[in-house]
């Protein structure tokens, strides 16, 4: 260990120090930046015995302060190699114990996040970030779309399920970070102020449209059930956001099977709007807290923003802007069935049948419309979970 280096660093960090008047005085400097160097000469032994880890650092350097003396120290030791009083050979095995001795008393980013989160701007700082994270988000899924639809190309099948890929991940970082957003600004506002005319057969079928690289990639049957009646006066937006939220999550946790999304008529005015899917299902202790935006994470320190939370708060919210409310029935083994009635009248100028779904072929997933030819509702497609015995 080249300590006459280290030494002179000292010298010169206590040097500077007293050229200005300080809240600090140079005993307490003296005495920290003793410790520090003790900490480097440790990660220095601990290095040169071949250890990937470092020895307890005293709590008294664990602190802005501490780090602002390490960056002092690096900084004499750094300036007196340009001057040519440090050889490479006693410069090099210095920097990497500070770095070591740095990362020590670092607080992690989750540490740091969090006490920046606490303040006055916490929430404009998490918007913030949001809203950076979706604009390339965004970017990335119009030019995979582009990409996918041949615009820019012939794409041979390797490259479809990589782009596949690329549209998913993306996708769901561009959720969380609506999410995100929604939820620092209420995750409540209806786009509409008052209900307008809508098909609902377009919105399910908008929704199928996003998820469909999600459900090609996991090979899994994505079904539709539509109205008898398809035009309606409602939110269509709204609805939009929670039947897409709900059909992501239903994918993300479905191995195998389907996933069915359905609107089906309770009364002339009403509609019944369910994601039903076959996955592994939700333990019963974790159902009463799928609507918690924030969640202790086990292993882990302090709350956390939970993915899946975070989005059915939203739904949730959305569907109480709605007049509804969003409920949900899951059983081990038999899988999940998120559902919320809303008050959408037939549109009286349009009383008119659910569309023929449009045909698919060359995809791993098929998209199915569960209606009789004459466009009536096929009864149990949506089975209801077993009781428990």
């Amino acid at each position: 260990m080249p300590c006459n280096v280290l030494k002179s660093a000292v010298r010169g960090v206590l040097a500077r120090w007293a050229r200005r008047p300080r809240s600090t005085g140079p005993d307490e400097v003296h005495e920290l930046l003793g410790i520090l160097t003790a900490a480097i000469h440790q990660a220095w032994l601990d290095a040169t015995a071949g250890s990937s880890t470092v020895a307890d650092v005293d709590q008294r350097i664990h602190s802005s302060f501490g780090r602002r003396l390490l960056e002092l120290l690096r900084n004499e030791i750094v300036e007196g190699w340009r001057a040519g009083g440090t050889s490479d050979a006693e410069l090099l095995p210095l920097l990497i114990a500070m770095e070591r001795v740095r990362i020590a008393i670092e607080p992690s980013w989750a540490q740091t996040f969090a006490q920046h989160l606490s303040g006055s701007d916490g929430l404009a700082l998490l918007m913030d970030v949001a809203h950076d994270l979706r604009s390339p988000l965004t970017s990335i899924l119009v030019l995979v779309e582009t990409l996918q639809r041949g615009h820019s190309g012939a794409v041979n099948d390797v490259q479809r399920r990589q782009l596949d890929l690329i549209y998913t991940a993306a996708l769901g970082l561009s959720s969380v970070a609506s999410d995100i957003i929604e939820f620092t600004q209420g995750g409540e506002q209806l786009v509409e102020d008052e209900p307008v005319p809508f098909s609902v057969t377009s919105v399910l079928e908008s929704v199928l449209d996003i998820v469909r690289p999600i459900a090609e990639e996991k090979r899994l049957t994505v079904r539709l059930l539509a109205p008898t009646n398809d035009e309606r006066l409602g939110h269509p937006v709204a609805l939009s956001r929670i039947l897409l939220n709900l059909t992501t999550n239903a994918l993300r946790f479905t191995d195998e099977g389907y996933v069915e999304i359905v609107a089906q008529e309770v009364s002339d005015r009403r509609l019944e709007f369910a994601v039903r899917d076959s996955g592994r299902g939700i333990p019963e202790e974790k159902i009463t807290t799928l609507f918690q935006p924030l969640r202790k994470a086990s292993g882990r320190r302090g709350q956390l923003f939970s993915r899946t939370g975070l989005g059915l708060t939203i739904c949730r919210r959305l569907a109480l802007a709605m007049k509804s409310d969003l409920k949900v029935e899951s059983r081990i083994g038999w899988g999940t069935r998120f559902f919320f009635e809303v008050d959408v009248p037939i549109c009286p100028a349009r009383r008119s049948g659910a569309r023929e779904a449009p045909r698919e072929s060359g995809s791993h997933r098929r998209s199915v419309r569960i209606s009789s030819p004459n466009g009536t509702r096929v009864s149990g497609s949506t089975p209801r979970p077993p009781s428990a015995s």
